[in-house]
């Protein structure tokens, strides 16, 4: 998604793509549709840069509009509808499915984020936070799918076991008919061979500086980024 003078901006024929998805997904009259190439190249590159707002270069456009915007569109859940419509175009392969979790460190700053409202363990409940032995992280769950494309995502406090959200992630998969001839089985060797499909798909996700480390404080925002990052994950040839 580069492009000249080596900032995330969009080729032509990737904005061409991105457009049509963002059009499609976001609320109209929030920002002037001449300036949204711009700003979207903003968010994507504080995202995968993950410095500060504030550093991202001039002619990507207004920081402070990037930002705003990123924040608006969390609240309004813009980024999980553009994942969601960009599975629904390239398809889903369910096959096969794999439910694997990794835990990401909170950066420091996080870490010293006030409290409000609520004592520690209950913020740092509600914002899946927590102290594993990779220290203070979260825990990011994913279903994959038989192509190693990410299809749905859950958050808990690093030192939680992935086991309990998977009943709540199975359960927003489309139903899949079952032979009635069909028992249940354990996993199978060549299932187990193919987890290096949803391992890749962590090293991809990662290369994105905000979802390697965690910088967002909510874990609203944290889990919007991943949609970013897995959404384009799905459009990346």
């Amino acid at each position: 998604m580069e492009e000249g003078g080596g900032t995330s901006t969009f080729t032509n024929e990737m904005w061409a793509i991105w457009e049509l998805l963002i059009e499609a997904v976001r609320p109209k009259g929030k920002t002037p549709a001449h300036d949204l190439r711009c700003t979207i190249a903003a968010i994507f590159w504080h995202h995968e840069s993950g410095a500060t707002w504030r550093s991202i270069p001039a002619e990507l456009g207004s920081w402070w509009r990037a930002a705003q915007l990123c924040i608006c569109w969390v609240k309004l859940c813009v980024w999980e509808r553009l994942l969601e419509l960009v599975q629904e175009q390239h398809g889903v392969a369910l096959g096969m499915i794999f439910l694997v979790a990794t835990n990401i460190r909170a950066h420091h700053k996080v870490a010293r984020a006030h409290k409000k409202g609520a004592s520690f363990e209950e913020r740092d409940h509600r914002e899946a936070l927590g102290r594993s032995r990779g220290g203070y992280d979260t825990k990011v769950c994913v279903i994959a799918d038989g192509h190693g494309k990410a299809f749905g995502f859950a958050l808990a406090p690093g030192q939680a076991h992935e086991l309990p959200l998977a009943p709540a992630m199975l359960d927003n998969l489309p139903a899949i008919p079952t032979k009635r001839r069909d028992g249940a089985v354990a996993c199978p060797k060549w299932a187990y061979r193919c987890r290096h499909l949803v391992e890749s798909l962590w090293a991809r996700l990662k290369e994105w500086r905000v979802v390697a480390t965690r910088y967002e404080k909510t874990a609203t925002s944290f889990l919007a980024v991943i949609h970013i990052a897995a959404a384009a994950d799905w459009i990346k040839p």
